[in-house]
């Protein structure tokens, strides 16, 4: 698994990249405060219910969550079912509001 800064995450976005950026919390920790990833809960990565992403498997999966712990883990996960090119952001939705508010 590689990893990615939240810095190194918002220069991509800012620059306009098309990025596939999943956030692995819970549906009211996204409601709460997100950056426009897709949803995809830890507890459907666990469960294999990967439908939503099931075409990205070659492609880059940028994987957050609130502190890096369960992205980590998700990236694990999905690197095991076949996703070649997957990077855990460092720090999560945390590190990305200190830096960026």
């Amino acid at each position: 698994m590689k990893n990615i800064s939240v810095e190194e995450l918002k220069s991509r976005m800012d620059a306009g990249e098309k990025l596939n950026i999943i956030d692995v919390r819970e549906p009211w920790e996204y409601e709460e405060f997100n950056i426009g990833a897709q949803l995809l809960p830890l507890g459907n990565v666990m469960g294999m219910q990967l439908d939503a992403i099931e075409d990205l498997k070659n492609d880059e999966l940028i994987i957050h969550c609130k502190a890096g712990a369960r992205s980590a883990q998700a990236c694990m996960m999905l690197e095991q079912l076949g996703y070649t090119n997957v990077v855990n952001v460092t720090g999560g939705m945390n590190a990305w509001r200190q830096k960026f508010g």
